[in-house]
């Protein structure tokens, strides 16, 4: 039982701790927002979508994407332009007004939370491909277990990249480091988008 648990804490921490447009959206909101509380529509909407998506793969979707080939080449494309768009969004961002000060209503957040989430094929590829393909070796309540467990890591990693952002919001006040921050997250995000391009040709 603690090997499944382990097991299950471990890979989850694995995939969720990269650099991505998820992250930096969730640690510029907690930084962005007045209140910590304030930035809890998009904590909620990013680990809903994870658990949606965890429960998928477990469930069997994996099995249905990597089965088909097509499939595959449509969620790296619209990833491509998705990720292109985001980076230039990131990289236009001055003096530490970040796209994330841009969406600070809660149904913006929302809307914002959920796209970096479920268009994300790199995301989606790496639960349904790792998540997923792990928890073939459980059965019953085990992989019930090692579920749960990848899905804990991402309620408490969200909510803690929030609280980190808002640790350095209330430091940053010239908006600086933020701005800093999203320039490379830009660049780190065209970079996968590359790699996604390649691998579409």
């Amino acid at each position: 039982m603690l090997t499944t648990v382990l097991h299950g804490l471990m890979l989850g921490l694995g995939l969720i701790l990269p650099v991505g447009v998820q992250n930096v959206f969730i640690f510029n909101q907690g930084a962005s927002q007045r209140t910590y509380m304030r930035a809890l529509p998009a904590i909620l909407t990013a680990s809903i979508c994870d658990t949606g998506l965890i429960l998928a793969a477990v469930l069997g979707m994996s099995f249905i994407v990597l089965s088909f080939s097509w499939l595959q080449v449509i969620l790296y494309g619209c990833g491509f332009i998705f990720l292109l768009y985001m980076g230039w969004v990131l990289w236009k961002s001055k003096s530490g007004a970040s796209s994330a000060q841009q969406v600070s209503t809660p149904g913006k957040q929302i809307v914002f939370a959920a796209s970096v989430s479920l268009l994300n094929p790199h995301a989606i590829m790496d639960t349904i491909g790792v998540i997923g393909t792990n928890s073939l070796h459980y059965t019953g309540s085990d992989k019930w277990l090692f579920t749960l467990s990848v899905i804990l890591v991402s309620w408490l990693w969200f909510c803690g990249l929030a609280f980190a952002g808002r640790v350095v919001g209330k430091r940053d006040s010239s908006g600086l480091f933020l701005a800093r921050l999203n320039k490379i997250s830009a660049c780190l995000i065209w970079a996968v988008a590359l790699y996604m391009g390649y691998q579409l040709l």
